[in-house]
């Protein structure tokens, strides 16, 4: 069994969701409060014991079914696995805050000044075509505007090793396009549109994309609108 890492920040609900967590798998562990996506992964390598980890995201709600018991070959023990999870803004059903499965010694050493710190482990990359989660960044104005800013800057900069251009563009316009009465729809949809512009704006800058991983900086960005 692969070692099971908890990832929480500032999250509403991620004590109810890592008891929930808890309960089903015991031996799951946690990362709280440390700033930078990149940063808490690199704790979560250092606190597993395991080849390669799951690592949870602090608001995922776990499908009923995900059972954690996939294992990986020691010739693929190089290749960041991501499931898919569900979004409860758009209704896409993709990588962004699913279930992830990391090389723990490559994870420990990951530069933290890339912008995508999932396909930033590895040069090998695998979905698993199955749901592991809902998404449910939804909770709050802030954490609704700081997960569509934040993943739009991305698609719109292409900066995501690995994309491909037509399945970029179709997640971008869902993205800029919520579902009428999705929970926080108007957040959703400015943190879409301005993470847009500023991916655009900074496609060749990744010193500048990479500000989207500084919670500080997120933060006083969305105050000062």
């Amino acid at each position: 069994m692969y070692d099971i890492v908890f990832i929480s920040y500032q999250e509403p609900n991620a004590e109810h969701r890592y008891s929930v967590l808890k309960k089903r798998f015991p031996y799951v562990k946690r990362v709280h409060g440390i700033k930078g996506i990149h940063q808490a992964h690199k704790k979560a390598a250092e606190i597993s014991s395991t080849r390669m980890f799951f690592v949870v995201d602090g608001d995922a709600d776990m499908c009923d079914d995900f059972k954690f018991d996939y294992q990986v070959p020691v010739w693929d023990e190089t290749t960041v696995h991501v499931w898919r999870s569900i979004n409860p803004v758009n209704g896409l059903q993709y990588g962004n805050g699913g279930v992830k499965l990391l090389p723990r010694l490559l994870t420990e050493n990951v530069d933290v000044n890339t912008t995508d710190m999932t396909t930033s482990i590895s040069d090998r990359f695998k979905v698993v075509d199955q749901l592991s989660n809902y998404t449910v960044f939804n909770t709050d104005a802030y954490n609704t505007w700081k997960s569509a800013f934040r993943e739009c800057t991305k698609l719109a900069s292409k900066s995501i090793t690995g994309q491909i251009d037509d399945e970029t563009e179709d997640r971008l316009q869902a993205w800029l396009h919520p579902i009428p009465d999705a929970s926080f729809r108007a957040e959703a949809k400015r943190g879409a549109e301005q993470g847009t512009v500023f991916g655009k704006e900074n496609k060749n800058k990744p010193e500048v994309l990479a500000l989207i991983n500084d919670f500080d900086w997120l933060e006083e960005k969305f105050n000062d609108q």
